[in-house]
């Protein structure tokens, strides 16, 4: 009884983090005319995925692959199938030919790097994500990162706005405020729900990889299920989807990177199926977005395919 309690009063926390965090990122991106995609994929996509990168590190610190890949893998299939398939429904998501251009081939191409030397397709080795890997990851991320500015900057050249009449500094400070406490709310939030869950699951005798890709990754993907469906109650679905593709790509390149730091990565026991829906699942993305919007018979697609992937999980148990 404590435990449902306490994951209610984390789904509340959750929410109001969400709301929170979102308020304030796209005041940012309108006080500095940064588009919202950028935004949702730099400081919403990478705030929101924090848990992921405690519980893939802390996975990697204690030895447990399962845990360290198995969460990246099962968080990156939750955020497009899940996430962006109930945003879509809810309101059609745009997207536009930069995106088309080159964040959704970024998050195919980190998504079948991840595939490669997960299966030591490079080097052949035991290890399959070694610390140099690691750090070809962490330098792919922080380009990934200096490009999308650079390529707003250069599609919207307007410099911010000095309304005199205006406090922009408390405006900037106040907006500052949000993102941070919202953020924080967010996933202290979602820690408390995984927690009590996590415990759940193992007392009923749940395998230990298939909670890392289903109840963990999911868990941990809630900060970013609670930001894009408020972004899409606000209209803002070029925020939703940067905050998916942006978490896809962090957690590719950023957090596997860091935990093959901590410690190198073997394919532990996720499987080739859970890699290939993991590849699926961005191409059915960019598949879907061709036309410069995800439909809602797309996102319905996309939300049926994963109960379909989750029912398979659940049939091998």
């Amino acid at each position: 009884m404590l435990s449902v309690l306490i994951m209610l009063i984390s789904l509340v926390a959750i929410v109001w983090g969400a709301d929170t965090l979102v308020n304030g990122s796209v005041a940012i991106a309108r006080r500095y005319r940064i588009s919202d995609f950028v935004i949702g994929a730099v400081i919403v996509g990478i705030g929101t995925s924090c848990p992921e990168l405690v519980v893939s590190s802390y996975g990697a610190l204690q030895g447990n692959v399962d845990v360290a890949i198995g969460n990246v893998v099962g968080s990156n299939i939750f955020n497009v199938l899940c996430i962006l398939g109930l945003t879509a429904i809810l309101w059609p998501i745009s997207v536009s030919r930069e995106n088309l251009k080159f964040d959704l081939p970024v998050c195919i191409g980190v998504s079948i790097l991840a595939i490669l030397l997960a299966f030591n397709f490079f080097n052949g080795a035991p290890v399959a994500i070694n610390r140099l890997d690691g750090l070809v990851f962490l330098v792919g991320f922080a380009l990934y990162i200096y490009v999308s500015f650079l390529r707003d900057r250069k599609n919207n050249p307007v410099q911010p706005s000095t309304d005199k009449s205006e406090t922009p500094s408390e405006r900037l400070w106040l907006s500052i405020a949000k993102v941070a406490v919202g953020l924080a709310v967010l996933v202290t939030g979602c820690q408390f729900f995984v927690d009590e869950a996590e415990q759940v699951a193992l007392m009923l005798g749940v395998d230990e990889a298939f909670i890392s890709i289903t109840l963990i990754a999911c868990g941990t993907s809630l900060p970013e299920l609670a930001a894009s469906l408020t972004a899409a109650f606000k209209r803002n679905t070029q925020l939703a989807l940067g905050n998916v593709v942006g978490s896809n790509i962090f957690n590719v390149l950023f957090i596997l990177g860091v935990s093959s730091q901590l410690s190198p990565l073997t394919g532990g026991g996720i499987t080739m199926v859970d890699y290939a829906v993991m590849i699926a699942a961005v191409v059915l993305l960019f598949v879907v977005s061709l036309k410069g919007k995800i439909s809602r018979t797309a996102g319905a697609v996309m939300l049926l395919s994963f109960i379909g992937y989750l029912y398979y999980l659940i049939s091998l148990q």
